[in-house]
């Protein structure tokens, strides 16, 4: 019983960030919309312009973190998956015996990447093979495909099935908080000019104030993951090189930089800038560059990802 409540308590906890953001946006809509553009700003002109932009910015931004929120992570197929006789037989076996009996499961399955040893990757909390890219995330405890990292900002791992969500929600992170920062600056700076009055100027200071600094942080993470975007690499791969069978390979995946951007938002130009679902492939297989360690291996992914 107790164990239940501390689980129910733990999952619960982990939703904060998540109402946190949600409640910083709820109140800069509120300071942006009235206490500046509706309360403070004089020109009817300025306005119309000001709400005109920050609506459809403010509006896109929602809706990708909306979706790299609540998109479910992809985990790894079935056919992955050890059997339970396997998985038992595996856990008492030596490691020359485990060695066999995985590169026998792999056999028939799309997977290049090994271990430093040498072996096929294997999960003992999902006794499955991982996929190529794949990772256990343990605060889902599940593999994901793809994974980059798990991100507490949006209770939820990054990965195959979300990343080009996330990369919008940083990059339209970006141009609302930079919009609200520019738009607000010459009323923050009239504000200790003494020229705003009533209570809604300590709005206006302190949505200035949160505007710069969530610009700055964002700024920083959306250029790092356009940076990891054009190299085809995941955070996770930028720390540790994929491993294959005759050892690591940090540009394995990398296929050129309009080519590695596609595989990400996919070939349709007109749906790079929404967050729906582009990415091509399946999670699973990737297609490598000419002279990788997988040569002769240059699975093509193919498009069965859930949209």
């Amino acid at each position: 019983m107790g164990g239940g409540v501390l689980g129910c308590c733990i999952q619960t906890g982990k939703w904060f960030p998540v109402v946190f953001i949600s409640a910083v946006l709820v109140w800069s809509y509120y300071a942006y919309v009235l206490q500046l553009c509706i309360f403070t700003v004089d020109s009817v002109a300025l306005k119309v312009v000001f709400l005109a932009v920050y609506h459809p910015v403010l509006f896109v931004f929602c809706w990708a973190y909306y979706k790299t929120t609540m998109t479910p992570s992809a985990a790894p197929p079935q056919s992955f998956f050890l059997s339970p006789r396997d998985g038992s037989l595996l856990e008492g076996m030596a490691e020359e015996e485990q060695r066999r009996l995985l590169e026998q499961y792999v056999k028939d399955l799309p997977v290049l990447s090994r271990s430093q040893n040498g072996v096929p990757r294997y999960c003992e909390q999902c006794k499955c093979i991982k996929p190529d890219r794949g990772h256990h995330c343990s605060v889902c405890s599940q593999c994901v495909l793809k994974m980059d990292h798990h991100c507490p900002w949006v209770n939820n791992c990054v990965g195959f099935s979300n990343y080009k969500f996330f990369v919008l929600f940083l990059g339209y992170g970006v141009l609302y908080t930079l919009w609200v920062a520019t738009t607000s600056g010459s009323y923050f700076v009239k504000f200790w000019t003494n020229e705003l009055t009533g209570e809604g100027r300590f709005h206006i200071l302190f949505l200035f104030f949160a505007a710069v600094m969530f610009a700055i942080s964002l700024l920083g993470l959306f250029g790092y993951h356009l940076f990891l975007t054009v190299k085809n690499r995941s955070t996770l791969e930028s720390f540790r090189p994929p491993m294959f069978s005759d050892g690591p390979d940090p540009e394995a995946y990398d296929l050129g930089k309009l080519a590695n951007f596609e595989q990400v938002f996919g070939t349709a130009k007109v749906k790079w800038f929404l967050p729906v679902f582009t990415s091509l492939g399946s999670g699973v297989m990737f297609p490598c560059r000419q002279g990788s360690s997988p040569l002769g291996h240059n699975y093509q992914s193919v498009d069965t990802a859930p949209r």
